[in-house]
């Protein structure tokens, strides 16, 4: 393997320390970004971006399609996708402007999964985009687009997966040669993955990739997946700190992003995957969540997600104090399938008449109303039933209250919520539709607000947003 200097020698500041790194005021206001899981995972394009472990594991439905279709893995590995992993068609400003207009306001790549496999120019890691497969700088093309139309720059990291997610003690399979062991990582035990204990020298390069990525291209964001806790308490201190130092230098806001109890509150933002909170949260925090309902990898046979479900979600978790990053599953070829660039086009329609509701806001007193139940934790958005015009979700700015209606509720509407005590009629400088001329009568009572809405078609076949302004 390939020798790194993780520059963990030295002692690192303490937990207490890190936990006083503000949230950046423009990643609060950006509420939305996109991301791309998109690697040599998305050449065979089955069951899901986990492909690359779970073509090994005998009686797996991958590995069962594996042989159908590559042949035993002794003889074609995963490190043989790289090759046909050709991203001809991959066109950071194309991407960039369609994520743009969807209306995205951070946005990158996978920096690297837990295939082992980079996608920038590694010095530490042979096994890269830049060298093999598509012989591109993914990372560095896509930092110099997103930069370039006025976007903030987001890097992910998964490659703490990579300790014992391949067999590399197994000598029927490709993975235990050592010639690939930059790839495939050092020799583990099987069991080493339900109990994984990552060796100094493992914590050390995973390091040093971190910090390739820092310095090579100065991501604004910094997401890790989860199990990041199995890399030492020592490590771990050490780079987020090299991070956060190194963006004073440069002058810029930066934060990192982790799950579970993976970093002390404080230091990052809690993200939980593929899930929400039931109410508003008192700190910041984000969701990751993919536009396809089984894998955040490219298939051949999608289950994607409606507009409509992207929307909504979007409007409950920034009423809680959250934003949403959203995965958007590119080809091996380096297209974005049509039905995903019609829903992210459709996402930034609704941002375009919407979006003064979404972006720059934060949590009103209370978050909403509604029948809907929304379920809170990691993978929990499954359970989650479509909000309909009886769920209202509010946000706010100094100058306005916004109360986003989850649908069209016909010639009037009732919130509950607004009544005299939150909110008084005193302080009511009028009520308008986002999309629509003119102001709108309204009434308050005791029992909630009521507003006659206008007789024509709804400005959006998704939720709308009622403005009350503030005297």
């Amino acid at each position: 393997m390939v020798a790194s200097d993780a520059g963990t020698n030295q002692t690192p500041p303490e937990w207490t320390a890190l936990q006083a790194h503000p949230v950046p005021a423009w990643f609060d206001d950006a509420k939305f970004g996109i991301y791309c899981h998109w690697g040599p995972y998305s050449v065979p394009a089955f069951d899901t971006e986990w492909y690359s472990r779970n073509m090994y594991i005998p009686g797996h439905k991958a590995n069962l399609h594996h042989l159908e279709t590559y042949g035993p893995v002794s003889q074609f590995g995963y490190k043989d996708f790289i090759p046909m992993f050709t991203a001809e068609h991959f066109d950071p400003d194309a991407w960039t402007d369609l994520f743009r207009r969807a209306g995205a306001r951070y946005i990158g790549p996978v920096s690297e999964h837990a295939d082992g496999f980079s996608m920038w120019d590694s010095r530490v890691n042979p096994f890269n985009a830049a060298r093999m497969g598509p012989q591109r700088d993914v990372v560095g093309e896509m930092a110099r687009a997103v930069r370039e139309q006025g976007l903030h720059f987001l890097a992910t990291f998964h490659h703490m997966w990579l300790w014992a997610w391949y067999p590399t003690t197994d000598p029927n399979a490709d993975a235990s040669d050592p010639a690939y062991a930059d790839l495939y990582g050092p020799p583990t035990r099987p069991e080493d993955f339900q109990n994984p204990r990552p060796d100094e020298a493992f914590c050390d390069r995973f390091v040093a990739k971190i910090k390739e990525v820092v310095d090579a291209y100065q991501p604004d964001v910094m997401y890790f997946d989860s199990r990041l806790a199995t890399i030492s308490d020592r490590h771990r201190r050490a780079f987020i700190a090299y991070y956060y130092e190194q963006a004073e230098k440069w002058g810029r806001e930066v934060t990192v992003t982790y799950k579970n109890e993976d970093l002390p509150p404080g230091v990052g933002i809690l993200d939980v995957e593929r899930g929400r909170m039931r109410d508003a949260k008192p700190f910041k925090w984000m969701t990751d969540d993919s536009i396809c309902w089984r894998s955040w990898a490219h298939l051949h046979e999608p289950s994607y997600k409606s507009a409509k479900r992207i929307i909504d979600g979007l409007v409950d978790i920034v009423s809680k104090n959250g934003n949403l990053l959203l995965n958007v599953p590119p080809t091996a070829d380096g297209r974005i399938p049509e039905p995903v660039q019609e829903r992210l086009l459709e996402i930034g329609d609704w941002l375009a008449i919407n979006g003064e509701a979404i972006y720059g806001t934060r949590p009103w007193r209370v978050h909403g109303e509604g029948p809907t139940e929304v379920h809170e934790g990691h993978f929990s958005e499954k359970e989650n039933a479509e909000m309909t015009a009886a769920d209202v979700r509010f946000t706010a700015k100094p100058d306005a209250l916004y109360a986003i209606v989850m649908g069209w509720p016909g010639e009037q509407i009732r919130i509950s919520s607004l009544t005299p005590e939150r909110l008084p009629a005193a302080q009511i400088a009028g009520v308008e539709l986002l999309g629509v001329e003119g102001s709108l009568p309204w009434q308050q009572t005791g029992d909630g607000f009521t507003v006659d809405l206008p007789r024509q078609a709804p400005p959006s076949p998704h939720a709308v947003t009622l403005k009350i302004a503030f005297k």
